[in-house]
């Protein structure tokens, strides 16, 4: 793995963007993670780039593992248009964006924004959107093995002991908690003005989801599909809020199918 920083310029200011690459051809894949920080994307990225022809760029979310986030970043519909822009620092184009919870939510938020340079988006058991009868788990509220119990399919796989942590790792996990609540807006995690800007998406959507998912439960994952035009859902068994993590090996075929389907064949072969 390969890490760079990229300076992104909006019309509010500019900041540095941290991106970790796997791979170093093929195509191009933007791969956001969620609330638990890039670690719970990196095994996957790395399985993605080391089992097919992709390059994987996951960028660290400004705020999170120690990063800047400058004062004016404070929503996700800012935060992905700060990755559209990366888009073109980096000049990728046929780029297939996959996004985990919060980071599902930030590429929902690319996909409106229509940039021409991505091909595909796969929302992966992604938040963003108020359904009323499917409320979004108050994640804040709980300790590592409750929320451990809602997120995974088998829990036992996934042991968390807080105590093993050092001061620093402590330090880093509290401001990446600060961060996530800040860019969410509010504990129900969902912007009431999303569900508008996804009914005009054009780009091919996929909405995959964990089924044993307590966090976001699949009839959420089943709405978040109907509000996007032509958007496909995709219910994967036996695994919970991060697939990408719990069954990666059943979920990177999903990924990598959709992304063929809907890309440039020559971007997966160079």
């Amino acid at each position: 793995m390969t890490r760079s920083t990229h300076t992104v310029a909006l019309d509010r200011g500019g900041l540095d963007v941290t991106v970790d690459v796997q791979g170093d051809h093929g195509r191009p894949v933007l791969l956001l993670h969620g609330g638990g920080g890039p670690q719970t994307v990196t095994p996957f990225a790395a399985l993605l780039a080391g089992q097919r022809p992709a390059q994987v760029f996951t960028p660290l979310h400004p705020g999170f593992d120690g990063t800047v986030r400058p004062d004016w970043l404070t929503d996700v519909r800012t935060l992905a248009q700060v990755y559209a822009r990366l888009l073109d620092v980096l000049d990728l184009r046929d780029v297939a964006v996959v996004g985990n919870s919060i980071g599902g939510w930030t590429a929902a938020e690319l996909a409106a924004l229509g940039s021409d340079r991505i091909s595909s988006v796969t929302l992966v058991n992604a938040v963003g959107i108020p359904v009323p009868g499917h409320p979004i788990a108050d994640t804040f509220g709980l300790t590592p093995v409750e929320l451990s119990r809602l997120s995974f399919h088998d829990p036992s796989k996934f042991h968390f002991d807080p105590s093993a942590l050092t001061d620093a790792q402590r330090a880093v996990l509290a401001e990446n908690r600060a961060t996530l609540q800040l860019y969410s807006g509010s504990y129900e995690m969902a912007d009431p003005g999303l569900p508008a800007r996804l009914a005009k998406v054009t780009a091919p959507v996929l909405v995959a989801w964990g089924a044993s998912d307590k966090v976001v439960d699949a009839g959420y994952g089943r709405a978040y599909a109907a509000a996007i035009p032509g958007a496909e859902f995709r219910l994967l068994p036996g695994t919970g809020h991060m697939p990408q993590s719990e069954t990666p090996e059943q979920f990177l075929p999903v990924v990598w199918d959709f992304a063929e389907a809907h890309g440039d064949a020559h971007s997966a072969r160079v």
